[in-house]
């Protein structure tokens, strides 16, 4: 490896420990090579969201809109994939594209997610969010099985239905925040369900009605957890300790939420490094149980 490629990659690895608040603890238990890997594919992502958020057009490139950077970001995107990359994320990604073999529509939808950020501040139903989850969150995951390795076509299932979940309790966990900004992500045809109006949410009121609604939207995400269990084979969870532990780490994240009934208003949830690591360590320790020590025993879910 060249001493440029490996700077693109210490670049890549310190862009991922100084903002990835839940996966850096989730990454610490690859190999090597596949966490070098993964800090690529999770720095390119990373570049995504802070164009998304207005980062890098008032820090890196001042007056340039957006759209005009996430055009340039494509542009490299296919430079990264013929063998040109020009930015240290996309010099290290091109040596994981080649080595994972990374299917370049996946980053393409990623973009046309942070592309619905550009234009969309309000979801009418749950179908419109299910398509935006998917292209920022589970696309993601699809990426990171290829670096992981799999067996099953199942696993893609998988990693479709757990990053819909994990992006369920994200949008939840972040209402005030997302409020403040004058977007809303809860699909406003459930806001209507529950008579919860889109006023009281911008107001941020703290009702029974937006208590039932947030025990939907926990519901549903849950539901998503579940189904992405159930599509997995037996042994299939060996090669999954990673997402295993962001979704564990996310359900904590969830439960306490729930343990505040719902009250998102009054601060973002958020959970302690040591509580991360604990999560962490005892999924770890349980998938290696279940796949080494009790071969025959029926995979439970995780508990977080």
């Amino acid at each position: 490896m060249s001493d440029r490629v490996a700077d693109a990659f210490a670049y890549c690895r310190e862009v991922t420990k100084t903002h990835a608040k839940n996966f850096y603890y989730a990454f610490m238990f690859l190999p090597k090579p596949k966490r070098e890997a993964i800090y690529a594919v999770y720095a390119f992502c990373r570049y995504c969201d802070d164009i998304a958020d207005g980062d890098y057009a008032s820090e890196e490139r001042p007056g340039l809109l957006k759209t005009d950077l996430l055009k340039a970001w494509r542009q490299e995107l296919d430079n990264c994939y013929a063998g040109q990359p020009t930015h240290r994320i996309t010099q290290a990604l091109h040596h994981v594209v080649e080595q994972y073999d990374l299917p370049k529509h996946y980053f393409e939808e990623l973009m046309r997610g942070v592309e619905m950020d550009f234009t969309i501040r309000r979801y009418e139903t749950f179908a419109e969010l299910e398509q935006y989850c998917y292209r920022v969150a589970s696309v993601v995951g699809l990426l990171c099985i290829e670096i992981f390795g799999y067996r099953h076509a199942g696993v893609r299932e998988y990693a479709r239905l757990i990053g819909i979940s994990l992006q369920l309790i994200n949008i939840m966990r972040d209402v005030k925040e997302d409020v403040e900004a004058g977007r809303i992500y809860l699909p406003l045809e459930d806001l209507r369900a529950f008579n919860y109006s889109e006023a009281d949410l911008l107001q941020q009121r703290y009702t029974a009605e937006f208590i039932a609604l947030m025990q939907f939207q926990a519901q549903r995400a849950d539901d998503y957890y579940r189904r992405a269990q159930a599509s997995l084979l037996p042994g299939d969870k060996r090669g999954l300790v990673t997402p295993e532990i962001m979704a564990g780490i996310y359900r904590a994240t969830l439960h306490n939420i729930q343990r505040h009934d719902y009250n998102v208003f009054t601060g973002r949830a958020s959970l302690p490094v040591l509580r991360k690591v604990a999560i962490a360590f005892r999924i770890f320790l349980k998938i290696w149980a279940e796949t080494y020590l009790l071969p025959h025993r029926k995979p439970s879910f995780p508990n977080a």
